[in-house]
This record gives structure tokens, C-alpha cells and sequence, in this order.
């Protein structure tokens, strides 16, 4: 893990500058947060596939619905608290039903949006989208993960939502990294425990992993970027080769990550589970790495379940 860090969210907005280069079927809209969301880059560059819908996400996504309709490749962005959250009704029927191939790109999601509020922190989004039939639902780690996403989910048939970070994180991965939807990413054999993990808490992970290694503790990460499908195989070998199993995420641990591993051990591989994660209550407002803190997600959380 490198020492740079870089929010996903310019990741992405850098990434979908590439992709129009590459692919003129590729449209962008926007919901008048086009600063935050970095498709200003797109927006520069390509004015003419360029669509600000203003403060209507609703509207957003049905229109991205009929841009698909016309084989074009739209790519829906504002924050996960709107576009999950104030448009889940568009993005179920007029997106999801009809199996079209909008891609939904969300930043700003979890407790680390930070100073927002609980108002703008989303954190039910991955249970939201993993419950829709079809839905390919991804939560990107770092910088050269989100750029391969933004490119790979243009190929994909059906619907796709894509979770971005506010909060700038260590860049993981290096540029030649070969990733596939719906593979999780092994970092480690260690096999006295796993520490599952997606977004931002993937960094906090391997630094936890190094935190345990200097105590004699060996761990493996595993960086689940494709909530939906799921990694059972994966899943399964590390309950099968650890002693303790973890998992970690920005999220409610009600229907996000925690809740698909514990689905997939209890059909495949019962073995106990902890999960980190944010427990059933809603954000507070403060800065990203002190909620971090007090919701119990960062290395330091992590290192304590496996030395008590």
C-alpha cells in the first residue's frame, strides 16, 4: 500500500473522462453536483453528452433510463444519499425491471462524508441496491480499482451502482492489477484470521494487518469491490483455511457486506463472524476519521478483535 492517497471520487470523474475518449456511446448526468461528483471533467470535455439535471434525481435516472433505451451508455452520478435513497422507485421500475444498462454512480456514501450529517451519510445504499433483482452492486478501495470499474461496468448488460468515497484513501493496487467483477481480491495467506473488507475500510485493513504482524498475528484481506455477486468461493476457502473470520465496512452491518458473507457462511460454511460496522443506528456529523473512530471501523478496531 502506497503512502499517495486519492478520493475515488476523482477517480472516478478522471476515469469517465477516459471512457468518453473511448466510447461515444457514453453519456453522463448529473444532479447539480457535478463539482463534488468530479464529472466536470467529463462535462469540460464532452458538453454535448453532458446533462445537469439539477436538484431532480428522480428525474435523473428516468432519463437515464430512456438515454439506454436508445442504446446509448448513460452513467447516473450524485451523492449515495440521493441516488439510492430519494430515487430507489426510478432506479427499481424504470431501470432495474426493464433490465437497462444504467450505470449508477454514487460518491459520497458512509460515515465519512463527514461534517454532512447523519442527513447526507448514506449508509443503507448496499442493501438497498443488493435486495433489486439483476443489480451488479460494486464498492471500489482506491484509485486504480475505481478506474477499472468506470470502464469495465460500461460493458456490462444490465444495471450497475458503483459506491465512491468522499474521503481520500492509500492507493492499493498497482497500475497493471488485474481485477474481475464478482472475484474478490486476496492481500496475505496469513491463516489465523481474514478481515473482509470494501471502500474505505480496505486501507484501514491493511493497516491492521501490518499492526498484527508486528504482534506475530498473521492475517489475509480481502478486498470484496462486487458486493453483488458475491464471492462465495472466496469466502468459503477462508473460513475453511482461518481461525477467525472479520468483516469491516462504512456501512449499516444490516444487509451490507457483513450480512452477504454471513448469508453464504450459513448455506455453505457455518463459522462464526464478527462484524464491524455501523450498528443499526444513524451518523453523526464530524470530521470523516473521528467517526471513523467512534463507530469502530478504523485499524485500530480491527486489531482489538483479534488480541482480545
Amino acid at each position: 500500500m502506497k503512502e499517495e492517497k486519492k478520493a475515488t471520487r476523482q477517480s472516478y470523474g478522471e476515469a469517465l473522462l477516459e471512457l468518453g475518449k473511448e466510447n461515444s456511446q457514453v453519456v453522463v448526468l448529473d444532479a447539480d453536483l457535478a463539482g463534488a461528483t468530479k464529472t466536470e471533467l467529463f462535462a469540460k470535455e464532452f458538453p454535448e453528452r453532458f446533462f445537469d439535471m439539477g436538484i431532480a434525481e428522480q428525474d435523473m435516472m428516468a432519463t437515464a433510463a430512456g438515454f439506454a433505451t436508445t442504446g446509448k451508455i448513460p452513467y447516473a452520478s450524485t451523492f449515495a444519499m440521493f441516488a439510492a435513497g430519494r430515487a430507489y422507485d426510478q432506479i427499481r421500475n424504470s431501470i432495474a425491471y426493464p433490465e437497462l444498462p444504467v450505470k449508477i454512480c454514487a460518491t459520497h456514501a458512509g460515515i465519512t462524508v463527514g461534517e454532512d450529517g447523519a442527513t447526507h451519510q448514506m449508509l443503507e445504499d448496499l442493501a438497498l441496491m443488493s435486495s433489486i433483482p439483476g443489480m451488479t452492486v460494486m464498492s471500489v478501495s482506491d484509485d486504480v480499482q475505481t478506474k477499472w470499474a468506470v470502464k469495465e461496468i460500461a460493458k456490462t448488460k444490465g444495471p450497475v451502482y458503483l459506491r465512491l468515497s468522499r474521503l481520500a484513501t492509500n492507493i492499493i493496487y498497482e497500475e497493471n492489477q488485474s481485477f474481475e467483477i464478482g472475484k474478490a481480491v486476496q492481500i496475505g495467506d496469513g491463516t489465523d484470521g481474514t478481515i473482509f473488507a470494501t471502500g474505505v475500510t480496505v486501507a484501514e485493513s491493511l493497516k491492521a494487518q501490518e499492526m498484527l504482524k508486528e504482534r506475530g498475528i498473521n492475517v489475509r484481506v480481502v478486498d470484496i469491490h462486487t458486493i453483488k455477486p458475491i464471492d462465495r468461493d472466496i469466502i468459503v476457502k477462508s473460513a475453511r483455511e482461518t481461525r477467525k473470520l472479520v468483516s469491516v465496512e462504512d456501512h449499516n452491518i444490516i444487509g451490507g457486506l457483513g450480512s452477504r458473507i454471513a448469508e453464504v457462511l450459513t448455506e455453505l460454511e457455518p463459522t462464526k463472524l464478527v462484524r464491524l460496522g455501523i450498528k443499526d443506528v444513524f451518523g453523526k456529523s464530524g470530521k470523516a476519521t473521528e467517526l471513523m473512530s467512534y463507530f469502530g471501523i478504523t485499524a485500530e478496531n480491527i486489531v482489538k478483535e483479534f488480541i482480545v
